[in-house]
């Protein structure tokens, strides 16, 4: 794999490739994830899940099992803590998921029923597999389709403007198709893990997690505490792309550590991830555009439907995505949602855009083939000048500059537009592109930057570091603010008790932090200048960016992008290669290129699993998956990813105090409509389900070849 970066000069700092700060600790080992941090006397629980989708627990055997080696205790709705799930955490109502073992319900398969802690994690494992848990099973439902019944709109879930109908009556070419993406899974390599204690009247919580403020914030709401006396440390996560939140394996651990009044550590399998942390829901799309014989939009109307369990709303927002990309005269989106016997939804990386942007932008791509113009071109001419719904004015919007420079780099303008003409032995090529655009928002957060006798600074600011970078980042921004040489800052983060801080999440991370490092260094930087010497216990500035975040103009703010991708169809096998991709991205101000890099790529890589590989498949008879593992849900391995290559264009926002966009997702989006533009450019046939599975190619090809048999 080859990757391209920016190579505009800097003068600091920021801008700079620099390898991560932490990246020595974690290739040899010396980084500790949350299931390797040794305890005393610690103990390990192990779940129990539910094996039905929908019924009551009628009893929960549990002498037997007490009986066995090592083992300290079976945690069930019968003698398990109470908690309190009334109340309004950083994210609204909390998931009832959360709240295990509280009554004898069972909504989903893989519903939490048990936990057994025992002395080892393989005694807790044996027990926890012997266990007998009986049930009262009624009838489930978890078929999803567009339109089914009990499907309804959620508040605040759609948007309109102009008469959709009279507009398309007057529209010259129209497109009406409709697009589903299965259910997806964030799949990182570390599993979810917790460990619990009290110490001192204090609990702790040692987790893998996206935000130990948002973590420590909902244990205390739940367990009726003192939020001083709640500590969540998250030092390193192995990945999280919007799952690590708070979720029941946290609350199954500090429920056994108030019990037994020892630690206790729960780590999920890859099984229980499945069930227990969330993933994307599928969808259901309906893509409707009318335009003039120019392809000037006249009308945009995009309906998807997706699911959500019956404990909990989540909504997969992928109509959101063309609110912001393409202005027309009569401008239509709505979510809609149906409520099934499944586990609860969650954020994953781009949620709703990703989706989303494969039906908007295989949609354009299909406009453009009937209105005979270039897809580029196409997008040019349907370019807004403000927010097509919201009427702001953006920040900046540089995505013609995204495709421009795409298109040099790519050869786009040596493309012959006719599918199915390029042909290489048995394998036909083609070409591709789409869009991107993920919104750039910030968040209120505080920090802290002490000055030490030694010449040194210490940044402590409650981030985390899901495999971003952050760590490397936050060490580069200090340094220019504080005009001092990189080694010379040292960054701690992922410790509640630093104090509170964004999450990591929805490309705010590094933009909201940046914010917070910046005010305390700079302040710090204005003391130092009065002259004196720093005391042994060294000075100390603190920041509160949420006035300042409170005051930014209102303004619509993305970072936004171009992909292109090159495919080889085989057509005597129907397996679908992506040759080379090439991702261009306006995306603010770029601190590191090699971390950036690093997050464009992977979530275009990602793009190419969600394109041909990802589809979790639910057993409509049993409400379970047909395989919850890493063997049956297939992901994109080294031998799919070929030639990537990931730049960006200048994007600066005068109106913006830190010019930070965030990088993390928009990667994903339009990458696999990029990739399916490309597989009609290669066969002359549109793939408006994902993913593109050598059996549909073969299938689409059949279905062709007959109706051309037919016409003839």
């Amino acid at each position: 794999m080859t990757t391209t970066t920016h190579t505009d000069a800097v003068t600091g700092a920021v801008g700079t490739a620099r390898s991560r700060v932490e990246g020595l600790a974690k290739v040899t080992g010396a980084a500790r994830y949350a299931g390797e941090v040794p305890f005393a006397e610690l103990a390990h629980g192990w779940l129990v899940v539910s094996t039905i989708a929908r019924g009551r627990i009628r009893s929960v055997e549990t002498e037997p099992v007490l009986a066995m080696p090592g083992v300290l205790g079976v945690l069930h709705h019968g003698n398990a803590p109470r908690v309190d799930t009334d109340y309004v955490g950083m994210l609204g109502k909390p998931d009832p998921t959360i709240a295990v073992f509280q009554n004898d319900r069972v909504p989903h398969m893989g519903w939490p029923v048990a936990l057994v802690v025992a002395e080892t994690s393989e005694q807790a494992r044996e027990a926890a597999e012997a266990l007998v848990v009986r049930y009262d099973v009624e009838p489930h439902d978890v078929a999803f389709a567009a339109g089914r019944p009990g499907t309804y709109t959620p508040d605040g879930a759609a948007e309109q403007k102009g008469d959709l109908e009279a507009e398309l009556a007057a529209s010259a070419v129209v497109v009406d198709e409709e697009y589903t993406t299965p259910e997806e899974h964030h799949t990182m390599l570390e599993p979810h893990a917790a460990t619990a204690r009290w110490e001192g009247g204090r609990l702790e919580v040692i987790d893998s997690n996206q935000g130990t403020t948002w973590v420590a914030a909902e244990l205390a709401n739940l367990f009726s505490l003192d939020p001083a006396s709640v500590r969540v440390r998250s030092e390193h996560v192995g990945g999280g792309f919007g799952s690590k939140g708070i979720r029941a394996h946290q609350v199954c651990a500090v429920m056994a550590a108030t019990v037994l009044q020892r630690p206790v550590r729960v780590v999920l399998t890859r099984r229980q991830m499945f069930s227990l942390t969330g993933y994307r829901s599928p969808t259901a799309q309906r893509v409707r555009l009318g335009a003039d014989a120019d392809g000037r939009l006249r009308v945009f109307e995009h309906q998807a439907h997706s699911l959500t369990s019956t404990v909990y709303e989540f909504v997969e927002p992928s109509a959101a995505v063309g609110r912001v990309m393409y202005g027309a005269d009569a401008h239509h989106t709505v979510n809609r949602v149906v409520r099934l016997d499944v586990p609860t939804p969650t954020f994953m990386r781009a949620p709703g855009e990703a989706p989303g942007s494969f039906a908007v932008e295989c949609a354009l791509d299909e406009l453009a083939e009937k209105a005979g113009l270039d897809p580029i071109a196409l997008r040019v001419r349907n370019e807004p000048d403000a927010g097509p719904v919201s009427g702001l004015p953006f920040s900046s919007r540089n995505l013609l500059s995204c495709f421009e420079e795409g298109a040099r780099r790519f050869g786009w303008a040596d493309r012959d537009p006719r599918p199915g003409v390029r042909r290489e032995g048995r394998w036909l090529l083609g070409t591709g592109t789409a869009a991107a655009a993920f919104p750039s928002n910030a968040m209120p957060s505080t920090a802290s930057v002490t000055a030490k006798a030694d010449g040194t600074f210490t940044v402590r600011i409650n981030a985390a570091d899901i495999g971003t970078g952050a760590r490397t980042a936050l060490t580069q921004i200090a340094a220019d603010a504080l005009q001092v040489d990189q080694d010379r800052v040292r960054v701690r983060i992922g410790d509640s008790d630093i104090g509170p801080a964004m999450i990591a999440g929805g490309s705010m991370g590094t933009r909201s932090w940046a914010w917070a490092v910046i005010a305390a260094a700079g302040e710090l930087r204005e003391r130092l200048a009065l002259g004196g010497a720093v005391p042994p216990e060294g000075i100390t500035v603190r920041s509160d960016t949420t006035e300042a975040v409170g005051a930014l103009a209102k303004k619509e703010r993305h970072s936004f992008g171009a992909q292109f991708a090159e495919v080889a169809v085989d057509v005597t096998t129907g397996e679908v290669r992506v040759r080379r991709m090439l991702g261009i991205f306006a995306a603010g101000r770029i601190i590191n290129p090699l971390t950036a890099r690093s997050q464009f790529i992977g979530g275009m890589t990602w793009g190419i699993s969600m394109a041909l590989h990802e589809e979790a498949v639910r057993d409509a008879a049993s409400g379970g998956h047909v395989g919850a593992d890493l063997a049956g849900y297939h992901f994109a391995a080294n031998a799919d990813v070929p030639v990537l290559e990931a730049d960006w264009v200048d994007d600066a926002d005068p109106d913006d105090p830190v010019g930070i966009k965030g990088v993390g997702e928009v990667g994903i989006v339009g990458a696999a409509a990029a990739i399916a533009n490309a597989v009609w450019h290669a066969t002359g046939v549109r793939h408006r389900h994902l993913p593109i599975r050598p059996d549909r190619v073969l299938l689409a090809a059949t279905e062709t070849a007959a109706g051309a048999g037919v016409a003839g």
